[in-house]
């Protein structure tokens, strides 16, 4: 009953318990900037106050000076893919429109709105989860030492040593992926917005704020924010979108061969592949935020099985992984 119990609450509360955990890994990222503060005189809550208002002013000021060009561009973007998706179902044979379910215009109008509905529910709703993360982040970092200390009292004292090298441990790559994480979009941003309006393909702002989004998805995410980007440059000239679909796909390499390497250093080991299956693992279980969460979950391993399994594990098992983790970050 017990379990059947727990299920049930997980069910229901999953996204509850997706808020708090990345609230926790954006608390645990800011928690070296508040002690450079507290470093300098300022008390705790003083010190966490200036830095996420520090973060809701540089976000809320680009909003404010953006949200004008951002409507009108995607007003612009959502106009010239309706016109694009309405020209592309014309020309299709009878028998695939028919194997579709679409038989005329007005039924790809009747599915855009009914996905536009859906996806602005989505988008209020993560506005909103957005909102209590972040006054939850708040919250952890200025009752840091209580919250601590708290939830190490559950911990017998027998494993405190080992558990606080694992945090401490933890906090390193957690703060190393969220860092390089913004690092990279930024990075993306400034690329996209600079290209596009040099090619001036159409809602060049948009699309860079989209790469930006997207490139926070590790692997596929900015290739995934190519498409609509190839699709407005077409509109220019065939060339045009012919340059775009280069250019993403060079600065896809060069950011996961050169730049991710130099930005997250030594402090997320994980190979290609590892990061290939801690995201698709993520998100079967819970969506894109899974997905995203998974990464530094995964790059703690290391450190857990270092400190935890040392003794379960084969001396060789864990010499060899230390080994390749060093020629890695070499």
């Amino acid at each position: 009953m017990a379990a059947v119990a727990l299920v049930w609450l997980w069910l229901q509360l999953y996204h509850i318990v997706l808020l708090i955990v990345v609230s926790i890994l954006l608390a645990v990222t800011l928690h070296p900037v508040v002690r450079w503060f507290e470093r300098r005189g300022l008390a705790r809550w003083a010190a966490a106050s200036i830095v996420c208002l520090a973060i809701a002013i540089v976000v809320g000021g680009f909003l404010w000076v953006t949200w004008a060009s951002l409507s009108a561009q995607a007003q612009f973007a959502s106009q010239h893919f309706g016109e694009l998706e309405q020209t592309i179902v014309s020309r299709l044979p009878e028998w695939v429109r028919g194997s579709l379910g679409i038989q005329s215009g007005s039924d790809v109008t009747s599915a855009i709105g009914s996905y536009a509905m859906r996806l602005a529910r989505s988008v209020t709703s993560a506005i909103i989860l957005a909102l209590l993360g972040f006054i939850l982040t708040v919250y952890l970092l200025i009752e840091h030492r209580r919250t601590y200390d708290w939830m190490m009292a559950f911990v017998p004292a027998r494993n405190r040593d080992r558990v606080a090298r694992t945090l401490d441990e933890s906090e390193t790559v957690i703060f190393g992926y969220v860092a390089g994480n913004v690092a990279t979009s930024v990075f993306a941003f400034t690329f996209v917005i600079v290209a596009l309006s040099i090619l001036k393909v159409p809602a060049a702002l948009l699309l860079a704020v989209l790469a930006f989004l997207c490139d926070f998805i590790p692997v596929i995410g900015f290739i995934l924010s190519a498409l609509p980007a190839i699709l407005l440059a077409a509109g220019v000239s065939p060339g045009t979108a012919l340059i775009v679909g280069v250019l993403y796909v060079t600065y896809h390499t060069l950011e996961n061969y050169l730049i991710a390497p130099y930005v997250y250093g030594d402090r997320l080991k994980l190979s290609n592949v590892a990061v290939i299956l801690a995201f698709a693992v993520g998100a079967e279980l819970a969506g894109v935020i899974g997905a995203l969460i998974a990464l530094p979950v995964a790059a703690v391993y290391p450190s857990i099985e270092r400190i935890w399994l040392r003794e379960q594990l084969p001396e060789d098992t864990v010499k060899e992984h230390r080994a390749i983790e060093r020629r890695k970050a070499g």
